[in-house]
């Protein structure tokens, strides 16, 4: 559908449904059709002018369901927006389309001891404004909780702040079902139990409309935030090694940032040294005295320690400079700059750390967060800083860790499939099949659809 096509069906649906809350200003269209894929040079330049025809946001179930029916029946494409926080271009329309605002959607629809169900447009920040008055908190949240919405870390997030105990995301047990709207004539709300809820997980809105979530939560502790440093980057790294592998430490975060990193967190910069490196830790207020006898051993440094309550309530939160939060206020202070996302084989990591980290020098810093994996084996993930100056250098540095057997999820692609190296996933392109069987849902996102001839896909992939 060329852009005449689709603004002559858009035109249509507009009129066959004015009391939405439509947003057609090419301006304001443009804004709203913009993530954080500027973080990557690659991605900045593939996507420049890629945007939707129109925004929606629509106020209920019912709402979005006539939109999702005229969109069928028109042919055009349609695209969901969360917080905006992604990295990747997750909600770019490519073949532009409607965008769908989902933040009015953003109820919490139930919550008991360890359970909350909400919907997809609700701010993370908000779910533990109700949770942890009760005694609960997220598993898991990216260091944008205060922008990201739900669905958007559902359908396009990883990890973040608490994956130190409870794995990412997608690690067994914490998620409980998803409910979902289909793209079609008549659409269907489908509720789906875990693990099948999991093929809709990270595919960028692209095999089905995510409308709730229900999540697993963790018990809610008295945090204390903590940036320690170290004139020594083994050290610092044996440091956030043994805080992450002692069980009885009781944690939610640990990262680590070789010099200059540090440098680039201008709020924070006063309390130590350029060459200094650092690592930031979330520690139970009980777990903290061990900490401080764990820190001398390896000759660290307190440099920064606050409350975690009053931190996030004045917005001066520590999270707030781990996980891709780092990337950001490196890139406030140098613009050349752009990043990776490694994983590391959690058999001997910490001998990989340290052979990149030699091996590249200043041209690729270390940026390393702890986790469990989806097996529960304690492992680390590298979201390294890189001084960019080629598309093909920076190829070519991906190549050298994939060369010693380090992962690379790559954020430099818009498709799901190739920052996965490659792999399609059958089952996950058989959703679409069954959920968006016109193909309109962020089209161009998923590989496998495009190829879905080829495949041998289940007609009941959730069974």
């Amino acid at each position: 559908m060329d852009s005449e096509q689709r603004k002559s069906a858009l035109a249509l649906i507009q009129q066959a449904l004015p009391d939405l809350e439509w947003t057609l200003q090419p301006a304001k269209v443009k804004r709203l059709s913009r993530d954080f894929h500027w973080f990557s040079p690659v991605l900045s330049q593939q996507l420049e002018g890629k945007q939707a025809d129109a925004v929606v946001r629509p106020h209920d179930e019912q709402q979005l369901r006539l939109l999702v029916a005229a969109c069928v029946q028109h042919n055009l494409p349609l695209i969901l927006r969360g917080g905006a926080t992604g990295n990747y271009g997750q909600l770019v329309p490519l073949h532009g389309g409607i965008l769908v605002d989902m933040t009015a959607l953003n109820q919490v629809c139930e919550f008991k001891d360890g359970v909350v169900r909400a919907q997809a447009g609700i701010r993370l920040a908000e779910i533990e404004t109700l949770t942890r008055p009760a005694g609960w908190e997220l598993r898991c949240m990216p260091s944008t909780y205060r922008l990201a919405s739900l669905g958007g870390l559902y359908g396009g997030g990883f990890g973040g702040i608490g994956s130190i105990n409870y794995g990412p995301l997608g690690a067994p047990g914490n998620v409980l079902s998803v409910k979902v709207m289909t793209m079609e004539a008549e659409p269907r709300i489908v509720t789906i139990p875990a693990p099948q809820a999991l093929l809709l997980h990270h595919a960028y809105g692209s095999n089905g409309i995510i409308l709730e979530i229900e999540l697993a939560l963790a018990p809610a502790h008295r945090w204390t935030e903590r940036l320690d440093v170290f004139d020594d980057f083994t050290d610092a790294l044996d440091y956030a090694n043994a805080f992450a592998r002692s069980p009885g430490l009781i944690k939610r975060q640990i990262a680590l940032f070789a010099a200059p990193i540090p440098g680039y967190f201008s709020h924070l910069k006063q309390h130590y040294q350029a060459h200094q490196h650092a690592v930031i830790s979330i520690i139970a207020s009980e777990s903290e005295g061990l900490c401080e006898g764990l820190l001398r051993k390896h000759r660290g440094q307190s440099a920064v320690r606050q409350a975690a309550e009053q931190a996030r309530e004045s917005n001066s939160s520590l999270m707030e400079y781990c996980w891709n939060h780092t990337t950001l206020h490196a890139l406030k202070v140098d613009s050349s700059l752009t990043y990776l996302q490694t994983a590391f084989n959690y058999h001997h990591y910490p001998e990989q750390i340290l052979q990149m980290d030699k091996l590249f020098g200043d041209e690729v810093m270390s940026h390393i967060e702890f986790l469990r994996d989806n097996d529960g084996n304690i492992t680390a993930s590298g979201l390294q800083l890189v001084r960019y100056s080629t598309e093909e250098r920076l190829n070519e540095i991906m190549q050298i860790f994939r060369d010693h057997d380090v992962k690379i999820n790559n954020p430099h692609v818009f498709r799901i499939e190739d920052g996965k190296q490659g792999n399609i996933r059958p089952e996950v392109v058989a959703v679409k099949q069954c959920f968006d069987p016109n193909g309109l849902l962020n089209p161009g996102k998923l590989r496998g659809w495009e190829v879905r001839d080829t495949l041998i896909l289940d007609d009941n992939p959730l069974l």
